[in-house]
């Protein structure tokens, strides 16, 4: 759902205007997108998942780094753990796992879906470190991840990609964002004063589980995060908050003020992870594709708007989809294009 915002303006300066060259259609969709939250067959961890122990209610830890891994020379972030991961459901690129993470600065327990590309298992990958994609859902992502869902495949979309030669095999994380229904009290993926610290557990804890039970690779040169949608604002706002953790972002047909009623009483904790006020703020080496749908001129006023506000050294390409709507079928296009856009401005595997 785009959440309107009054604070738009049509110009459009300070950033690149993105000329793709196949028509741009991701994620999302019409209805509540929970269709993988149903199906949860237990399985082994996934070959090469290094690990965390579970804890007794079935949980995986979310430690920071191990220093003699973080210090260690060479390019790869090798793992200390293994994580216990579920089978949610199978996809022609292989399956989508699951679990709990408890995050270990932020005290936040919440559902974590996973998926390795095919080449993560593959013997002659084992010393390899793979680059990460994080992806926020549109929605109240209560309970569920619309990137899971075969309504936006971009499991199988990136591995026939990575077949081709235009994209890196991503390693994909997909955690919930809120844990109720009711988008007028959103967490907003920050840390709201009394509520759970979603900033912190998105932003932090979350790739702190991942290096710690994922061959990756050293530095935020290999990290990206993108959703749609509320999605696009939660990416765009991680990014922006914490360059050093992403590389890149693609805020996909987003909005860019925070506004759900937790906030009342907060206003400069508001402010503080409002991505309007962060866009021109000059501290966030980073890169973004910022989409609007063509279709919807609201919401193309409301994103040029924002992108225009874009001060340097943060970099932005935009891109005005033809004829887009606000729907899941019209982000489901674009996900070939965004993938490659990622693969440009992120470091692919390597190994040392």
């Amino acid at each position: 759902m785009l959440r309107q915002s009054s604070r738009s303006r049509a110009v459009l300066t300070g950033a690149a205007v993105l000329t793709l060259a196949a028509s741009l259609a991701a994620c999302g969709s019409s209805g509540g997108g929970k269709g993988d939250s149903a199906k949860a067959d237990a399985t082994p961890s996934a070959a090469g998942a290094v690990p965390a122990s579970p804890a007794a209610d079935g949980t995986s830890a979310a430690p920071a780094p191990s220093s003699a891994a973080a210090t260690s020379g060479g390019k790869v972030q090798m793992p200390t753990g293994q994580a216990a991961l579920t089978k949610a459901r199978d996809t022609a690129a292989g399956p989508i796992m699951m679990t709990k993470v408890t995050g270990a600065k932020s005290g936040v327990t919440g559902q974590v879906w996973v998926w390795l590309p095919p080449e993560y298992n593959d013997p002659k990958y084992a010393k390899t470190g793979f680059p990460v994609l994080t992806l926020y859902a549109g929605g109240q992502s209560n309970g569920y991840n619309t990137w899971t869902d075969n309504q936006l495949p971009i499991q199988e979309a990136d591995e026939q990609l990575v077949k081709e030669g235009k994209a890196h095999p991503f390693i994909m994380i997909m955690p919930v964002q809120n844990f109720n229904s009711d988008e007028n009290n959103a967490l907003d993926c920050s840390d709201i004063p009394g509520q759970p610290k979603m900033g912190t557990w998105m932003a932090e804890d979350i790739p702190d589980w991942v290096r710690a039970n994922f061959r990756t690779l050293k530095g935020r040169d290999s990290w990206g995060v993108m959703g749609a949608s509320t999605g696009g604002f939660c990416s765009a706002k991680l990014a922006l908050q914490h360059p050093g953790v992403y590389k890149a972002a693609v805020p996909i047909d987003g909005y860019f003020v925070p506004d759900s009623h937790l906030w009342k009483g907060h206003e400069a904790e508001r402010q503080a992870n409002d991505p309007d006020l962060l866009v021109n703020q000059g501290k966030a080496d980073v890169k973004m594709m910022v989409t609007a749908g063509g279709a919807n001129a609201y919401e193309a006023k409301l994103v040029k708007a924002w992108v225009a506000k874009a001060t340097p050294p943060l970099a932005i390409d935009y891109y005005e989809q033809p004829g887009g709507k606000h729907l899941t079928s019209d982000f489901k296009k674009m996900i070939p294009d965004t993938l490659q856009w990622l693969t440009k401005n992120l470091a692919g595997p390597a190994a040392d």
